[in-house]
């Protein structure tokens, strides 16, 4: 009488659905955690946003999302603020905004220390304070900064 051949390789599925359990428990933990955790943006994020947006819009010359975020009394003439913007470009180059810091909100206005520094100079770089105000929940930046 002989034994019968074991064809099989000695692997079996219990590894594989041993990690698969895990993987899927972490994806569940993960969901779970964007379910529950706020999404809320606090000032000092929703203040740095705006300061970055509003330039983004200025470096971009998009009058429309410039006024998205500023303030109405800076509004002033479209082809104004971006020749304005054009003659600023040439001569010093594009305007990045290094940090946003010592953000002091009281209510509806703040006040925000904001670096700037222009492309073609990148070394040197302008600390201005920018006034800010929240309107129908949104902050508008009521200053340009430097050109």
């Amino acid at each position: 009488m002989s034994e019968p051949e074991d064809s099989s390789t000695g692997s079996s599925v219990g590894p594989f659905l041993g990690a698969l359990t895990i993987i899927v428990a972490v994806v569940i933990a993960i969901w779970l955690f964007n379910i529950f955790s706020g999404d809320e943006l606090t000032d000092d994020q929703q203040i740095a946003r705006a300061v970055s947006a509003q330039n983004a819009a200025l470096q971009q010359r998009n009058y429309a999302e410039f006024l998205v975020y500023t303030c109405s009394e800076e509004w002033g003439e479209e082809s104004e603020i971006l020749d304005g913007q054009r003659d600023s470009v040439a001569q010093r180059g594009e305007r990045i905004v290094e940090r946003v810091a010592g953000v002091n909100v009281a209510g509806d206005r703040a006040t925000a220390e904001v670096t700037y520094y222009f492309d073609k100079d990148s070394d040197t770089k302008e600390t201005v304070q920018v006034d800010l105000v929240r309107r129908e929940g949104v902050w508008k930046v009521c200053s340009t900064g430097p050109r």
